[in-house]
């Protein structure tokens, strides 16, 4: 299992993974394909959780602060939207 390139998301945490990457001429094992669909249903799941955050909260449209405080602020909304409309995403 891969960490994403973290030299983008200093102070990020351990969190950022990435599926893997077919070798040349080679191909996955079954365990790597697996990783990589869970990686892509988590993905879509964060994507809509981002979008909402984005679209409710225009302030996190551009957020240029360290990761681990955007995410501190991400968490903090999105208790506000739960709380707003009684839901998840």
């Amino acid at each position: 299992m891969t960490v994403a390139d973290r030299s983008g998301y200093e102070n990020a945490g351990d969190g950022f993974r990435h599926p893997v990457k077919k070798p040349a001429g080679g191909e996955l094992t079954e365990a790597q394909q697996t990783y990589n669909k869970v990686i892509r249903g988590i993905h879509g799941v964060c994507e809509r959780a981002n979008s909402l955050l984005k679209t409710t909260f225009k302030a996190l449209r551009r957020v240029s602060l360290d990761p681990s405080r955007i995410t501190k602020i991400a968490a903090a909304a999105l208790v506000l939207l739960q709380l707003e409309y009684d839901r998840t995403i």
